[in-house]
């Protein structure tokens, strides 16, 4: 027996466990989207002929790129903070960052919830300080999406760049403090650079994991500010309209897709 035949079939319980579990719900979701009663693509025609649909989706991407953003701006100076400092400082940064994961999403969505709610401790600050008025609320509107998928994901992009800084040698940053550059230029032209791969990676996850996500958009959101995981949800257990809920899961997986595909055809060029 050969190397090859060996090692494909030590991973052959992996790709049957792969193709049980995603491929083939995701064959028959394909075939459920194309199976209406109305014709093949009349699904897809509803959806991308129906404004408040494609508003639904709209509001989904723009939401995903805002907290993706927002994620990269806090992440990148976390991480680089976490390089910067002690062993044993570090050692509580990171738990700092990971203990939110090992609580379940819905519980800290709920939290958001009290804090977010009009007599909540965030919106009674904001109007003691005389910032906002009487009637201000934060909860149902997309600033409480944003601000509960900002902290979901957040950890998943700091890590994802962590990764990165920990690998860069310190003394390129001093080299080019002793060339003359500041401290934002040396951020500008050396880290950041260096750093791209981290920053693309993470910021992967939280677009994908942002666009995909039900939970805390829905609870924070409210039926009135809708995101394409909700929608397709609301096919299913309101209509049901399972041709159509299918309809919309492919065209979620089909934008996934195309942004991770460049990404794939990128890395795999650069790195094997």
């Amino acid at each position: 027996m050969n190397d090859r035949t060996e090692n494909l079939l030590l991973a052959l319980p992996g790709l049957l466990l792969l193709v049980l579990a995603f491929f083939l719900p995701i064959g028959q979701m394909l075939v459920l989207s194309v199976t209406g009663p109305e014709g093949p693509l009349a699904p897809f025609a509803r959806f991308l002929s129906d404004p408040y649909y494609l508003g639904i989706l709209w509001r989904t991407v723009r939401l995903s790129f805002l907290i993706t953003l927002i994620c990269a701006a806090i992440g990148f100076p976390l991480a680089y903070i976490m390089t910067k400092v002690g062993p044993r400082l570090r050692l509580w940064l990171v738990v700092m960052v990971i203990l939110p994961l090992m609580t379940s999403v819905v519980v800290r969505t709920f939290g958001w919830m009290v804090l977010l709610s009009r007599s909540g401790l965030i919106p009674e600050m904001l109007r003691d300080m005389g910032l906002v008025g009487r009637n201000f609320a934060l909860m149902q509107t997309e600033t409480a999406i944003v601000i509960g998928m900002v902290q979901v994901l957040l950890p998943f992009m700091a890590l994802s760049i962590l990764g990165v800084l920990t690998r860069i040698d310190g003394r390129l940053e001093e080299a080019a403090r002793t060339m003359g550059c500041s401290f934002l230029q040396t951020i500008r032209m050396v880290v950041l650079p260096l750093a791209l791969p981290g920053i693309v990676a993470g910021s992967l996850l939280c677009f994908t994991l942002s666009a995909s996500s039900f939970v805390t958009p829905n609870l924070l959101g409210g039926t009135r500010i809708q995101v394409l995981a909700a929608s397709i949800y609301k096919s299913v257990t309101t209509t049901p309209d399972w041709p159509f809920a299918a309809a919309q899961a492919v065209i979620l997986f089909a934008g996934i897709a195309l942004v991770l595909v460049p990404y794939i055809k990128m890395t795999g060029a650069k790195h094997g």
